[in-house]
């Protein structure tokens, strides 16, 4: 019955127009940083103008997808919340594929999944998740709806870690993914979830953080620090549903 109920949300789900799909899943991966989502932080993320994202929240709210909350906070309805996650559970799961499978690189596969990601059938996304042996994580370490759940760890900004502190790399958030300069550089300097940080240097005048990691360093700024999640070192032994 839970399947079904699942294929049912999926169709619904492939119903809907890409662009709703897309400003869904798009509050579904902001709100994932803890900070309230509003509407110039959505523009942002979608790279679409003010009066563009402005609108279409409008239509997503009458169509019962989104609340508007005090200042102007955006919120998913259950309906929105149900569309957003098999958007987010299809393209980490392409993403995954297009890595795994296909030895895409990180850029090239978070654009190559969203762009199939609105012709997955609710068949051909079960298959994969099968195919790929129920992966609990996107590539970046970004948790896949539906999935086991990745193992337990109290995650924070990696712009919040301490100079001097080890720390190891949960998650590029999907913000964070957004940006393409980003995401390259942190590609080529093999900074991905798993991996031991050493931070060498917090420089808050300068608005950088520089750390350490197989004896070479990389310096990012606050902002972008502030979009890679990490976790303390002794966590890494805690139990967990993946």
């Amino acid at each position: 019955m839970k399947k079904r109920s699942s294929l049912n949300v999926a169709a619904a789900a492939t119903a809907t127009t890409a662009s709703v799909q897309d400003y869904l899943a798009a509050i579904y991966d902001l709100a994932a940083s803890g900070k309230a989502v509003i509407g110039a932080r959505l523009a942002k993320h979608m790279g679409v103008s003010a009066p563009a994202v402005t609108e279409s929240i409008q239509r997503l709210s009458r169509g019962g997808y989104v609340k508007v909350g005090r200042g102007k906070t955006l919120t998913l309805t259950a309906k929105g919340g149900q569309i957003a996650e098999v958007m987010a559970r299809r393209h980490r799961l392409l993403e995954r594929w297009l890595t795994d499978t296909l030895g895409l690189n990180w850029t090239d596969a978070h654009e190559e999944a969203h762009r199939l990601e609105h012709a997955v059938s609710p068949r051909v996304e079960e298959r994969l998740a099968e195919l790929l042996g129920m992966p609990s994580t996107c590539p970046h370490g970004n948790p896949i709806p539906g999935m086991a759940k990745p193992r337990r760890v109290e995650p924070f900004p990696l712009a919040q870690a301490m100079e001097g502190a080890t720390v190891v790399v949960e998650r590029i958030t999907e913000e964070a993914e957004a940006d393409k300069r980003l995401l390259e550089y942190l590609w080529r300097n093999d900074i991905r979830p798993g991996r031991r940080l050493k931070i060498v240097e917090v420089a808050p005048w300068a608005g950088t953080i520089t750390a350490a990691c197989d004896g070479q360093t990389i310096a990012l700024g606050l902002p972008a620090a502030a979009k890679i999640w990490v976790y303390a070192p002794n966590e890494s032994s805690r139990g967990g549903g993946g």
